[in-house]
């Protein structure tokens, strides 16, 4: 019988969840070594980027270097859980700029950062629990990126960042689930037409 939707992001979130902190970091460097080798990001100016919450694949240094380099422009997400959605938002510095928010994932301050107009975004870095190297994604449940990625940046290069260990031989998406472009592990990058 095939693993429901909930027990494979429990199991693969499991397996995540046992890295240990120095593992897990030095695999997500590989990660940012990897983004950072990607061609297209010589075209891009403003990238949407979560930024990492509890064993999620690291962000926050990734982030740091994108915003030293001349005319890249990072937007992290505020979710507005009233409507659903999220709120793309630039900063400037992680550490001054993000505090903890929706869930307690480390959010921009609306009255502090400047909202994005999500048409401007070239590539949004998305995270996800379960991925496959046909462009699956399972998220966490809430379906924000994907309602973001449809309603506000459909033209964003959609970019998963993720561990080999969540890595799957078919995601079992539904029709809301909306297909990556590239995927990025710690070991590959795999390009995907969709």
């Amino acid at each position: 019988m095939d693993e429901s939707r909930h027990d494979l992001r429990k199991r693969i979130l499991g397996a995540r969840d046992r890295l240990s902190d120095n593992d897990r970091h030095e695999k997500s460097v590989s990660v940012m070594n990897n983004f950072l080798g990607l061609p297209e990001l010589q075209q891009w100016t403003t990238l949407f980027m979560y930024v990492n919450f509890r064993s999620e694949v690291e962000t926050v240094e990734l982030i740091r270097g994108l915003l030293r380099q001349q005319g890249m422009r990072v937007a992290v997400p505020l979710v507005d859980a009233s409507a659903v959605s999220m709120i793309p938002l630039l900063i400037e510095d992680p550490e001054k700029d993000l505090a903890p928010g929706y869930y307690n994932i480390p959010e921009p301050d609306p009255r502090k950062s400047l909202r994005l107009k999500a048409i401007e975004i070239d590539a949004a870095i998305i995270p996800g629990s379960v991925f496959d190297i046909h462009g699956g994604r399972l998220g966490y449940g809430g379906g924000y990126y994907d309602r973001f990625l449809v309603n506000d940046a459909p033209q964003a290069r959609r970019i998963g960042f993720a561990f080999e260990l969540q890595l799957v031989d078919k995601v079992p998406l539904e029709p809301h689930d909306q297909p990556l472009d590239i995927l990025i592990t710690e070991k590959r990058i795999v390009n995907i037409s969709r």
